[in-house]
């Protein structure tokens, strides 16, 4: 594929209308022609026809970059719902990377720290043991392994607690459920870092910009941890929502020091969660010399969007 000038390249976007696929359609304009498809134009739980709906649009629009925000998210559900997460975070992914081989594309995929199990305290390595607890991280991990062995372009960004203005997530659960009660009990014994959906589409284009130009030999093409910096808890994280939303005049029932502290163990859920979710960013941030804001520098700009 010839190279371009940086405003002129092509790029297929996928999962279009979900929360990080949102962020992405506005950022990735910035490289050039965004051709952005939905779930209902390219649904990703049966492998077999979404080939035969990406393949014409493939040929045709000839995409210099491939990015895949579409995912089955639903943790839980998935312990039951293996075959529909396997074909989405999987098969379905498998399709896509042979695709973007197959005319010399870069693919982007997203992934998680549920392809650990969350032993220790130290923050994970691109190469550390994976160990997924859950079907979903299972799921996930199979998906970059797709990836990786039939898409030598490809830049897999392993995030997590994901969060942004648009969709839904977890601040904004806080948010309804502070509106409605008084009291609120949030895991405090899992730790990560809630990253916002504009920094990981922004971090995207930036790396994009990088590495479009770049041919298939080149290093800098694999896996990264992609989060903000710093760490939280689910139940510090849920009093500084809280907090902030007061602060921007939210009427909310539930005050910060209302919000109960408990064990994993007070709250049973089909799927385990790892209880270490830290990802170490050292080789995304001494790669391409990206620097990483704290992670409430997002979650400041999504209540100020919301509240």
């Amino acid at each position: 594929m010839p190279l371009v000038s940086s405003s002129s390249y092509r790029i297929l976007l996928l999962g279009a209308n979900g929360q990080l696929g949102f962020a992405l359609g506005s950022s990735l304009k910035a490289l050039g022609e965004v051709k952005a498809l939905t779930r209902s134009e390219a649904d990703f739980s049966n492998a077999f026809a979404l080939r035969d709906a990406l393949l014409p649009v493939v040929n045709q629009f000839q995409p210099h970059v491939i990015l895949n925000a579409a995912a089955y998210t639903a943790v839980d559900k998935a312990q039951t719902e293996q075959t529909i997460a396997l074909q989405v975070n999987a098969q379905s992914v498998g399709v896509l990377a042979e695709l973007a081989q197959s005319i010399n594309a870069v693919l982007v995929h997203y992934s998680t720290d549920y392809v650990f199990d969350g032993a220790g305290n130290t923050p994970w390595a691109e190469n550390d043991q994976t160990n997924p607890l859950s079907v979903y991280g299972q799921s996930k991990w199979l998906g970059e392994c797709a990836v990786r062995q039939h898409c030598l372009k490809h830049l897999i960004f392993r995030t997590s607690w994901v969060v942004g203005a648009h969709g839904n997530n977890f601040l904004k659960t806080m948010l309804r459920l502070a509106a409605e009660r008084d009291t609120l009990r949030v895991v405090e014994d899992q730790i990560g870092v809630p990253t916002s959906t504009d920094l990981l589409a922004k971090v995207t284009v930036d790396i994009l910009q990088t590495m479009l130009p770049a041919t298939q030999e080149d290093v800098r093409f694999g896996t990264y941890h992609l989060t903000a910096s710093g760490e939280t808890s689910w139940h510090a994280y849920a009093r500084y929502v809280i907090a902030g939303a007061l602060q921007r005049g939210a009427h909310l029932t539930c005050k910060p020091e209302s919000v109960e502290p408990i064990p994993t163990s007070a709250y049973p859920l089909p799927a385990p969660r790892p209880a270490n979710s830290r990802l170490n960013t050292e080789k995304i941030r001494s790669t391409f010399g990206i620097e990483l804001p704290a992670w409430q520098v997002g979650v400041d700009a999504i209540l100020d969007a919301l509240v």
